[in-house]
């Protein structure tokens, strides 16, 4: 064989190999992109707790997998209502008793999480079944949680406790399905400056 064959046959090998790895690693970077997008905050702590970027996104995609085979439900009016009330009772008791309105808002959350379909067996697999639907609530909940750790060995501040409050909430609206006044509106005038 001449070598100039030889040459132009290794030359266009090297270019499909490079085009190859350059499509793997385009697609690779494509899927890491888009579960950084889905899952925000809770894809970096996915990576750090696992400490492989790849294991991690196959976690975060069985995480998905898992959670889409769920039987999860919109609660019915009623019960947001329901449940509402209650937050609100939570709520006005802070002021006299903030210990236990943190213990109590844990377990309404809990409560919800139940009564729409999530499994709530033990609080690591509730944050990452939440992390699913509610990546940037989940943050505020494993906060909220590690607070709550806290006070249940008397350690918290009613600052800390506080704080319980305001991040529980966020999760406990993020759960009913409560849409702020304001994102309705944004959304009426997105809609009316379309037609």
């Amino acid at each position: 064989m001449n070598i100039e064959i030889l040459i132009l046959v290794l030359v266009v090998v090297a270019i499909f190999l490079a085009a190859a790895l350059g499509v793997v690693f385009a697609s690779r970077n494509k899927r890491s992109q888009k579960l950084r997008d889905k899952f925000g905050p809770e894809y970096d702590l996915t990576v750090k707790n696992v400490g492989d970027q790849r294991k991690a996104e196959e976690t975060l995609d069985e995480r998905e997998e898992r959670v889409t085979k769920l039987n999860i439900r919109d609660l019915k009016i009623t019960e947001r209502d329901a449940y509402s009330e209650e937050w609100q009772k939570i709520q006005a008791d802070f002021v006299d008793n903030p210990s236990t309105s943190v213990d109590e808002a844990s377990r309404l959350i809990t409560e919800v999480m139940i009564a729409r379909g999530f499994p709530v067996s033990d609080f690591e697999q509730r944050a990452a079944d939440l992390s699913v639907m509610y990546p940037n609530f989940v943050p505020n909940y494993r906060n909220a949680y590690d607070i709550a750790l806290k006070n249940q060995r008397k350690e918290t501040s009613t600052e800390e406790l506080r704080q319980a409050m305001v991040n529980y909430h966020s999760m406990f609206e993020e759960l009913l399905g409560i849409v702020k006044v304001n994102e309705v509106e944004d959304k009426d005038m997105e809609v009316a400056i379309h037609e």
